[in-house]
């Protein structure tokens, strides 16, 4: 199964129409509809927003399974809107040396 296969089981499951998933992840229903008629997939820049509008992780997007039983994976990552307050400590933090990184950390591991 292709990734816009399982991102129209996902809508149909969820009850969504093209038009409120387009309208929750920014991508033109043009594009959404290209998907469905022409069998092609999104781009990759879009993979995480399409996850969190579908509450799946990229795992269960990529591979159209579920990450269910004693040999589920754990997610391993976080979605953050970069205009945030998170988002623009995580920012600061980038822009960072790796000695003021260092820094940082042992601050937080303290204050912890």
């Amino acid at each position: 199964m292709t990734i816009s296969e399982n991102i129209f089981l996902l809508l149909k499951e969820r009850g969504m129409t093209q038009k409120e998933f387009s309208e929750q992840t920014g991508i033109a229903q043009s594009a959404i509809s290209d998907w469905k008629r022409k069998k092609t997939n999104p781009v990759s820049n879009k993979i995480l927003t399409i996850c969190e509008v579908l509450d799946v992780s990229p795992y269960e997007l990529l591979s159209g399974t579920k990450d269910e039983g004693t040999r589920s994976r754990k997610d391993n990552y976080w979605v953050i809107d970069k205009s945030t307050e998170l988002g623009v400590m995580i920012e600061h933090f980038q822009s960072l040396d790796m000695k003021d990184k260092g820094r940082l950390l042992g601050y937080l591991n303290a204050l912890s």
